[in-house]
Order: C-alpha cells, then sequence, then structure tokens
C-alpha cells in the first residue's frame, strides 16, 4: 500500500487527508496521480493544476519520481510567501 497525504486546500477540496492505495502497477507519482483523478470530478480538478508540489518519503520531488509500496506521498498546493 501507499500511503497518500492531502494538505491545506486540497484536503478541503477532496473532503479528506489520506488515503491508502494499492501499489500494482504504479510506478510513479504521475500515474498515482492519474489513478487518483478518476475516483471523480473533485479528485480531477484538484489533481489536475500543474502546479502541484509532491514529496514521497518526505522528500520534495516532481511527478516522474518512482514510487513503490510503503511510501508515503504527501500533494500539497504550491506554497505562496508574504
Amino acid at each position: 500500500m501507499i500511503k497518500v497525504l492531502f494538505f491545506a486546500s486540497l484536503r478541503e477540496q477532496l473532503g479528506c487527508d489520506a488515503v491508502d492505495v494499492a501499489a500494482d502497477q504504479l510506478g510513479s507519482v504521475a500515474e498515482l496521480r492519474s489513478s487518483l483523478a478518476t475516483k471523480g470530478e473533485a479528485w480531477h480538478v484538484a489533481l489536475s493544476n500543474e502546479q502541484l508540489q509532491v514529496a514521497v518519503n518526505q522528500e520534495l520531488c516532481d511527478m516522474q519520481a518512482a514510487i513503490s509500496d510503503g511510501d508515503e506521498v504527501a500533494f500539497f498546493p504550491p506554497v505562496t510567501g508574504g
């Protein structure tokens, strides 16, 4: 299983802060994101933002990063400063 976490506005849009996803057939964050986007319109809209940030096992990475069973993947919106 892959533990997927959602932060900030993503959590609000999706109505949850985490889901567990079977690692079968998922080799990258991009594949995970595509799979999650099929869960419904809210998921598609929330995850289609090209500026989403992602971390695998608490390390920032890009959407092409490899993932495997037991990983933790976190999605969060771009951070703005002020």
